[in-house]
Parts: C-alpha cells; structure tokens; sequence
C-alpha cells in the first residue's frame, strides 16, 4: 500500500538550489550591512578623530618612524639567524641516531612551542642576568637570542620535516658515488630541503616582525626603540591623539609584512609547502 505523497508548499517547490543560495547571499550581505551601521551609528566619530585619527599627532611622530622601523627589522633578521641556525641542528639531532640528541631536541622543542614568547624575553631581559652574572653589551644580541630560541623551536620541526622529505632515493644514490653521510647531508639533503621549506621560513620571519613588539617589556633607549615601543612612549607622553600612534605603528606593520606575506603566498605555489609545522 502506497502512502499519500506530501505536497510542499508551491514557493518552496519552485526555488531551485540556484535561487536558495541567491537568497542566502542576499541575507548574509544584508547582515553584514546591518551590523557595519551598527557599529557606525555607536561610534563616537568626533573622538575617534581627535584621539585615534589625528593627522597633527601622526605628523608629530613622522620623524621617529624610520628608525623604529629599522629597528624592528634589525631585531627580526637577527633572531631569525639564531633561529635558523638553532633550528637546524635541532632538526638535525631530532634525526640522528643517538637517542640521547633526540630526547634533548624534543625536550627543547616541546618546551619553548609551549611558554610564551613574552616570557622567555622577560627572563632574558632580567632573570638571565641576575642568574648567571651575563650582561649582553648590545640589546639586539638579547632580543635575538630571546626570540630565535624561541623561533627555532618552530623552525626546527619545520626544517626537519624538510629535511625527510627528500627522497631516500638520492641519498642510497649519493651513498652509491662514495660520498659520506656527512657529505651527502650538506650537499645533497640540506639544499634539496632549503628549497622545499623556504616558504614556511617565509612564514615565521612575518611572525617574528610581529613578535618583536614583545620586546617593550625591556629597558630600551630611545635609539633602541622599536615600533611598538613608540607608540606606547608615544601614547605615554601626549594629552591629546595618543592613540593615533597605534594606527601609525599599525601601518608599518603591514608595510613590512603584507609583501613578507605575498611573497609566502608566491612560494607555496611554487613550492607546495605549508605554514609553521
């Protein structure tokens, strides 16, 4: 015995999966639109205008930039080259045959992905010194090992999953010739690997640019300032449109890091890699 079949309504039998989500745009943009003028309707523009969008603050500030700038971006290659020299040994120890090397690369790598970045530059602005009587001579070198410890813990898995994707193949075939391990590591392996994680290399030196603001909590000079640290001096010393120098500062950001980023992007193609492992 059959059963009555349903008739649905003649609207909804009409709407085909096209109109659906035609009409599932149509709501979604008219969310979004409805909550842009939200936010617009309770806004304080005459505040945000003399506090966050003031052109007089900003120009007061102009002067300071280039070398704040430089700044961030001395510390940012210089942690990355203690970074990528750390990272690859690490890496290289994650893969030896010692166990000992093994354990000591995981326990590094473990520890310093799971504390906090802002934590490490803490300790090595205060408790490093105090701990073992070490007073750096020049603030870069302790922002750079701050944060390339930190970073090669990231690079250093990254740099080995390179490292094991080079096929087996060339290396019993570099074997074959006579080379030794050693030789075959650094002439065929270590290359053919450079090559397929230079986009996530790419990757972690847009998040180091970024991680450089952590850096405030030292005792820096005004010559030593970087970016972040300006707006917050910035902020401290003005009555009025402080906070214009965030927008600043934010700005710089992304004029060192949007090209960082396509440049990933560019890479990834090319190469097929992926982000920080």
């Amino acid at each position: 015995m059959t059963s009555p079949s349903v008739a649905l309504p003649a609207g909804r039998a009409r709407m085909s999966p096209r109109k659906r989500a035609q009409v599932s745009r149509v709501v979604q943009y008219a969310v979004l639109v409805a909550v842009v003028l939200a936010v617009a309707a309770g806004t304080d523009w005459s505040n945000m205008r003399e506090q966050v969008f003031n052109l007089e603050a900003a120009a007061n500030m102009a002067d300071k930039l280039p070398l704040a700038a430089l700044n961030t971006i001395r510390y940012t290659l210089s942690a990355f080259a203690v970074a990528f020299s750390l990272g690859l040994v690490l890496a290289l120890m994650k893969l030896s045959s010692v166990k000992l090397y093994r354990i000591l690369a995981t326990g590094y790598v473990e520890f310093f992905r799971g504390v906090p970045a802002l934590l490490v530059v803490l300790a090595f602005a205060y408790i490093v010194p105090v701990a073992f009587q070490v007073r750096f001579s020049s603030i870069t070198v302790t922002i750079a090992l701050a944060l390339g410890i930190v970073s090669a813990a990231y690079l250093a898995e990254t740099l080995r999953a390179g490292l094991q994707a080079v096929p087996k193949g060339q290396v019993e075939a570099s074997r074959s010739l006579g080379m030794t391990s050693g030789q075959t590591m650094r002439s065929v392996v270590i290359p053919q690997a450079f090559r397929l994680v230079l986009p996530p290399m790419t990757n972690e030196i847009v998040l180091l640019t970024k991680d450089t603001s952590l850096v405030f909590a030292m005792g820096l000079t005004a010559g030593s300032y970087e970016l972040t640290k300006l707006a917050r001096e910035t902020l401290n010393s003005s009555a009025v449109g402080g906070l214009t120098a965030f927008v600043v500062v934010g700005l710089v950001y992304l004029m060192i890091t949007i090209p960082l980023s396509a440049l990933t992007r560019w890479l990834e193609k090319k190469t097929g890699s992926k982000g920080r492992v």
